[in-house]
């Protein structure tokens, strides 16, 4: 039995802190995390043995600054997890393994806000389907990551917002997915999977500190904060959707006027151009046609860029953030609407932030808040059970 700070208890902790940090980076070589671990290159290296002995990590050859190194990853043995994204119009599904490997995804159009059976319905069926399409038994499933399109009250883990999605009033979005699965799921909005997303595959990538902004039919933001998402005590930290730029402005579905999504959001942006462009308009084809040229669009697109700035600026002054990324159909616009969000945080940020902070458009388009899913599942695993799955019981970490 280990008793604390007996080596053996040291080992274990030690064997756990490797693995935790190649699940969270995808991969890694040994100097690399000797670097992030604190540990010594001999400790490093003799723990990246006994993991590969036991079948849970693979070491590749790889080049690190022009000079030969091994890349560890965990192993695609190891077990995979699922990705599961509800949006207002569409489920997304993805399958990936512990390397940060996608298998296997799928979407498809969906009334999300209709009936909550519905889509629990077909997201269990997409599910079963791409586990099957990846030819991995199903007990190798570790956990699924949920995303919904609202904020998750940390407390009764239902939906904060009834508004938002009035056809899930008082669901348990993570329980009645965990049910139906049989799994552990982990739940988290929309705007904080984006951010995860790109802070592990795309535009985050190597930033400890930045800001995702989500611009669809209501604004979000999920915060990044030393490479952790903040969600605040009550889990709606990031409603950046409901700073207040006019207080004489159009009443918001939160009851207050004036706030930043009324002047952003698709459902009060859109009417603007309808009459002179038709009543079938969508935000993407809004981006489309100001990439095209079109003056109004591009007008349209540029006024909302500026009030996002800012709310960047407000967020710049309160947590100095060293990266803003620009998700949803938004961010196809490049410069036509980066520009002006720019331009804000220059005129309304204290002038140090701005200086240190880069605006940049999400890299993963539509797919971040379901790769930032299976993030989520990778962040909240135990590395602890993950040993216990691959290693041999005669390893030294349970001697």
């Amino acid at each position: 039995m280990e008793t604390p700070g007996s080596q053996s208890s040291l080992h274990r902790a030690n064997l756990e802190r490797v693995v935790r940090a190649v699940r969270m980076a995808g991969s890694l070589t040994q100097a690399e995390i000797a670097r992030s671990t604190g540990l010594s290159a001999a400790t490093v290296s003799n723990i990246v043995r006994e993991l590969r002995e036991g079948g849970t990590v693979e070491v590749t050859p790889t080049s690190a600054g022009g000079r030969r190194a091994r890349s560890v990853s965990l192993s695609g043995d190891a077990g995979i997890v699922i990705g599961v994204d509800f949006g207002h119009t569409h489920l997304r599904v993805a399958v990936g393994n512990l390397a940060h490997q996608v298998l296997a995804e799928e979407s498809e159009p969906l009334d999300v806000d209709a009936s909550s059976a519905h889509g629990f319905g077909r997201a269990e069926e997409l599910v079963e389907r791409l586990i099957e399409a990846t030819g991995i038994g199903r007990q190798k499933v570790i956990g699924v990551g949920l995303g919904v399109p609202g904020p998750i009250d940390v407390v009764s883990g239902t939906l904060g917002s009834t508004s938002i999605l009035p056809g899930w009033t008082g669901i348990n979005p993570s329980k009645e997915l965990a049910g139906r699965l049989g799994v552990p799921v982990y739940v988290d909005n929309d705007a904080n999977l984006g951010a995860l997303g790109e802070l592990v595959w795309g535009s985050g990538r190597g930033v400890k500190d930045l800001a995702y902004i989500k611009v669809a039919s209501g604004v979000g933001a999920g915060l990044v904060i030393e490479g952790q998402i903040y969600r605040g005590p009550g889990g709606t930290a990031g409603e950046i959707g409901h700073i207040t730029l006019d207080e004489s402005g159009p009443v918001c579905r939160c009851g207050n006027r004036g706030c930043l999504e009324t002047f952003t959001a698709a459902r009060y942006v859109l009417p603007l151009l309808r009459s002179s462009h038709g009543r079938d308009l969508t935000m993407e084809r809004v981006v489309q046609l100001a990439r095209e040229g079109d003056p109004g669009c591009r007008r349209v697109i540029a006024d909302v860029g500026r009030h996002i700035g800012s709310g960047v600026a407000n967020l710049c002054n309160l947590l100095n953030p060293s990266r803003v990324v620009l998700g949803g159909d938004l961010a196809e616009a490049g410069e036509l609407v980066l520009a002006p969000i720019r331009e804000s945080v220059s005129r309304y940020a204290i002038p140090s932030a701005a200086r240190q902070l880069s605006v940049l458009p999400g890299a993963l388009g539509g797919r971040a808040e379901v790769l930032g899913a299976l993030a989520l599942v990778l962040s909240e695993m135990g590395d602890s059970t993950l040993l216990e799955s691959t290693l041999p019981v005669g390893s030294a970490v349970f001697t």
